[in-house]
């Protein structure tokens, strides 16, 4: 088939398809490599692995009720290894047949005692790891079925990556933190805390080439933490008008792809040199006119002033007041894709060029809980809370320009 025009157009997703069927919210969505072919885990209590057929429909190939809702999802391709998280804290392992069509249960592991929300499977070491609504990151054994460790957060742990060289793990909880720990075999230890977000995390990936962690969060931001750079530098990037529910970082064409709960679509350009916000300054009075804040009661008294509000440059983070910061501006080199508050003084040094969008945005068009990407083939499936799955041919906005595979009808 003959590509569409997009002459005068920006290039956008392109929706391949929509899958319909489940009863209640899609947990988690995944496409099968190298297949026309979908898994999808819900609320519903469902496991349903879909195939396209000749008319251009997916059709769940199988079919599979659960004892509690779906919460979260891991598949291992080469050796067509399925396990589905659960709300009551179980994860099942199937094994998927070749052709797509039988999936027989293998075995229950106990990891959580309540809603497990991400899963990660290493294949080397034959290790089931998983985050859950109990506070805690388990890791078990798969050939035993045993747990070999556990380790307990302040507050519910909400995602999860994993290093499968180094057994470092990433745990992104509620508090906002992030975690770093090594994982042994029956112990664990944390190697360090990371806190920037003012919102619980939602969604990690790490990069272990460039060695980059990525964290998308409810207070709509995302920042990109310089695991292995020696100055610890951190990238804030701000475009999102909801909780950012799903990130994924290309590496091979320095672009990381998020995804919003209000089916906003993000592809941020990470293959130019940004520029780190800077730390809020602390002070008693406006560092451009020296006029006290209302909580200086001696200066205010002094000079016979109202106090005034503090507000902060987000070019500078200087403390200002609002006549020392009445303009308003993006800055995309520092992550502000949309207009935000800067001192005057620094409104004047932002040249229009400056202004220039380092990120493209588009609509999903639905609820956004859960997303995942096959690189390779520049394919991306998202799901929801409105109960669809759509798949998006996602080459017109980020470099991958190999064939899809999936044809739109």
């Amino acid at each position: 088939m003959a590509p569409r025009s997009t002459r005068g157009r920006k290039p956008r997703p392109v929706l391949l398809s929509k899958v319909e069927g489940h009863q209640d919210a899609v947990s988690a969505a995944l496409l099968i490599p190298k297949e026309d072919g979908v898994i999808t885990a819900g609320e519903d209590r469902t496991i349903r692995v879909w195939l396209k057929r000749d008319s251009g429909q997916y059709w769940p190939s199988i079919y599979h009720t659960m004892s509690s809702p779906c919460s979260a999802m891991a598949y291992h391709h080469d050796s067509r290894r399925i396990f589905v998280g659960q709300d009551n804290g179980a994860i099942m392992e199937f094994h998927i047949s070749e052709d797509f069509n039988k999936m027989n249960f293998v075995k229950t592991y106990p990891a959580h005692q309540n809603r497990v929300s991400a899963i990660t499977f290493c294949l080397a070491s034959e290790w089931l790891i998983s985050t859950g609504h109990d506070k805690c990151i388990s890791w078990m054994c798969t050939r035993s079925g045993s747990m070999l460790g556990r380790h307990y957060f302040t507050s519910w742990a909400s995602c999860l990556q994993y290093d499968h060289e180094t057994q470092h793990a990433f745990v992104g909880d509620y508090s906002g933190q992030i975690t770093l720990l090594k994982l042994e075999q029956n112990t664990c230890s944390v190697i360090t805390t990371l806190k920037g977000h003012e919102g619980s995390i939602t969604s990690l990936w790490w990069d272990p080439v460039q060695r980059l962690l990525f964290s998308g969060a409810s207070d709509h931001s995302i920042i990109m933490w310089d695991i292995g750079g020696r100055k610890g530098r951190t990238l804030l990037l701000q475009g999102h008008h909801d909780k950012v529910q799903a990130i994924c970082y290309i590496q091979l064409t320095r672009q990381l792809v998020s995804c919003s709960a209000d089916g906003g679509i993000a592809v941020w350009n990470m293959d130019i040199s940004r520029e780190e916000a800077p730390q809020w300054l602390e002070s008693d009075s406006c560092q451009k006119c020296e006029q006290p804040f209302f909580w200086n009661i001696k200066q205010m008294w002094d000079t016979k002033t109202i106090g005034l509000r503090q507000h902060h440059c987000r070019k500078c983070g200087q403390a200002v007041c609002g006549k020392c910061s009445t303009k308003r501006s993006s800055y995309p080199i520092m992550g502000f894709e949309f207009q935000v508050r800067v001192c005057d003084s620094c409104f004047e040094s932002i040249k229009d060029e400056d202004r220039t969008s380092l990120a493209t945005f588009h609509e999903g068009k639905h609820n956004i809980s859960h997303m995942s990407m096959d690189i390779s083939r520049g394919l991306m499936v998202t799901c929801g809370s409105d109960r669809i799955v759509k798949i998006w041919d996602m080459t017109p906005v980020v470099g991958c320009s190999l064939a899809t595979g999936f044809s739109s009808r």
